[in-house]
């Protein structure tokens, strides 16, 4: 209940290739170098912690002077796509993607892609916290609008820390949490990390009043997520715009209307799965899907597993805590780090 535990053995031998496989296992395949031990010297540790909010994966680590690298090899061996906001909470780490390097001090984050190649320098002893986003969970929020790789959050702006504050108390309170409070709590860690995000973007004034009719219009769609009638000229009616312009806001984040209306009636068909005993059928003749073969087609593959294998998951992960969604967040898990390496795992 209090997480999953990882540690650095005390045997300077080999301690590289552990600490690959802790990162690896815990925050998607990373190459990393450790200097080399001098006699006497202090050896390498490292140690990492890591809770489920149900799909989202929280993720806190202290370690020594290192560095790492994702390049094409580790990419190609990441299962899925995910977004990571790292956090740094004591020392130095210098973090790149694509053309954007940021040199983090304590109270700073930065978000990575895990599509794209990128490094990260550890300078001196280093405390962070990371925060692992499938792409299917940010598009709930419409969170790939906003989404590019080596973005950093100003730790001094008020956005970035009401939401490490926010991660601070949820790490605390997660263990005693209930499932319905847990699906609570990740949709909150959504929402403010778009918050954060967005406040370290800088929009040009001529385009400020788009991001706001969005919104607008996001708020209208989630209102109306039970009405057949939430269409493009509906919403375009609701907000006194053409339906031109509704496409072409939605158009600018890579979306259409109907594809944001189908990902968020089926994050709360997904929700209804984990928290009710109803029919597939019904869950999906609610949430707009009339053929349920369609509904559990378009499910997995958005979420990557059927309607009811996703549901027999949830209910034999949760144990009146957070529960982990397997093919929705897929890292490895502890037991299998614990047979590969000298890593020494722990279910607490």
């Amino acid at each position: 209940m209090d997480g999953e535990f990882w540690r650095t053995n005390d045997e300077p031998d080999g301690v590289t290739e552990q600490w690959q496989d802790m990162l690896s296992a815990t925050h998607l395949p990373w190459s990393v170098a450790v200097p080399l031990q001098e006699r006497g010297s202090v050896v390498f540790e490292a140690a990492v912690r890591r809770w489920w909010i149900d799909d989202l994966a929280l993720v806190d680590c202290t370690c020594g002077p290192c560095s790492g690298t994702r390049t094409r090899r580790e990419l190609s061996g990441t299962d899925g796509e995910f977004v990571v906001v790292l956090i740094t909470l004591a020392g130095r780490e210098t973090v790149a993607q694509g053309d954007a390097e940021a040199g983090l001090k304590p109270g700073d984050a930065v978000v990575w892609d895990s599509t794209k190649p990128a490094r990260f320098a550890v300078s001196e002893p280093l405390s962070k916290r990371s925060l692992l986003i499938p792409r299917a969970a940010l598009d709930e929020v419409s969170g790939r609008a906003w989404m590019s790789g080596g973005v950093m959050l100003d730790g001094a702006k008020p956005a970035t820390r009401l939401l490490t504050s926010y991660l601070d108390t949820l790490s605390l309170a997660l263990p005693d949490l209930g499932s319905q409070s847990v699906s609570a709590a990740r949709n909150a860690t959504l929402e403010l990390f778009i918050g954060a995000l967005r406040s370290g973007i800088d929009v040009p004034t001529t385009t400020m009043a788009q991001p706001a009719l969005r919104d607008a219009m996001d708020r209208y769609i989630e209102r109306h997520l039970l009405d057949a009638t939430v269409t493009p000229a509906a919403i375009a009616q609701a907000h006194g715009v053409s339906v031109r312009t509704v496409n072409r806001i939605f158009n600018a984040t890579g979306q259409t209307v109907g594809e944001v209306i189908r990902v968020r009636r089926l994050a709360r068909a997904r929700e209804e799965l984990t928290d009710s005993n109803l029919p597939v059928s019904s869950i999906a003749h609610r949430w707009g899907f009339s053929d349920t073969s369609h509904f559990s087609r378009t499910f997995k593959a958005h979420y990557g597993s059927s309607p009811s294998d996703y549901r027999l998951m949830a209910q034999s992960d949760n144990r009146g805590g957070a529960f982990v969604q397997r093919p929705v967040a897929a890292v490895h898990r502890a037991a299998d780090c614990d047979q590969e390496t000298g890593v020494t795992a722990a279910q607490s």
